[in-house]
């Protein structure tokens, strides 16, 4: 047998052994605690036939999308100049350092009242859970960069703009990249947070409201969703990183081999 249907036939097994015990779990506690895979499968044939579970989705993907995309735009030019230019990052390191313990779901109250109950509160709290993230990694790796490739730019005449865009951004994008990818988690858990507690749609309303209903089986499938559209997202960032950034380092964790 050949490495690659080895290593097929492994996964399958695990994904099967998987099932079989989340099914025999299920008839010990009883499908109203704990839903087995045909239960499950049942409910979400429910919400799917019904349009509700595409809705969701595609509300919560809309709303994660949004918000992670303007906190990276904004992070990163902010990190960089923190990272570049020392009286800024003087003032603002011990600033991050403070608020980046603050968990974005600790800031749901407060958004409801500066923005509304409409997408604008939510889109900010990713944003905000986002943003940190992302900032910091971008400093880290400004300040990671050789002072000696500085040095080397500077005595051929570059100057400090072109020592930025030439010499540190070039360095800093695997860091960059991490950060983004780090923040996209950060953002899933934000929004369910925040659908939860002020929203009529989305996967984390699903979540919460099914709790008077007592369906279990639709909580497992949004939580089956979160976990698919979280993976989805993060193998198709990790692909356009390796396709567009491997020559700056960049290197998706889908493509290493041991």
């Amino acid at each position: 047998m050949n490495i690659p249907l080895k290593k097929w036939s492994l996964h399958l097994l695990l994904w099967i052994s998987g099932f079989g015990l989340w099914q025999i779990l299920s008839l010990a506690y009883g499908p109203e605690i704990l839903p087995g895979p045909i239960y499950t499968a049942r409910g979400g044939y429910e919400l799917l036939m019904d349009g509700t579970l595409l809705q969701y989705i595609g509300i919560s993907s809309y709303r994660v999308l949004l918000g992670w995309t303007l906190g990276s735009l904004i992070a990163i030019p902010v990190g960089i100049v923190i990272g570049k230019v020392g009286p800024i990052r003087s003032f603002a390191e011990p600033f991050l350092n403070f608020i980046r313990f603050i968990p974005p779901i600790a800031f749901i109250t407060l958004f409801l009242v500066w923005f509304g109950i409409g997408e604008t509160s939510k889109i900010m709290l990713i944003l905000y859970a986002t943003f940190f993230i992302v900032v910091l990694n971008t400093l880290t790796g400004i300040l990671s960069v050789e002072e000696d490739k500085v040095r080397s730019a500077r005595s051929m005449g570059a100057s400090e703009w072109q020592i930025v865009i030439h010499v540190m951004i070039p360095a800093t994008v695997p860091y960059i990249f991490t950060g983004i990818r780090l923040a996209m988690g950060t953002s899933f858990m934000a929004i369910i947070g925040a659908e939860m507690i002020a929203s009529n749609e989305g996967v984390g309303y699903l979540i919460w409201n099914s709790r008077l209903f007592f369906r279990t089986d639709w909580i497992f499938i949004g939580l089956i969703c979160l976990g698919l559209m979280g993976f989805l997202t993060d193998r198709a960032v990790g692909l356009l990183g390796r396709k567009l950034l491997s020559r700056y380092g960049v290197v998706s964790t889908n493509s290493l081999r041991r």
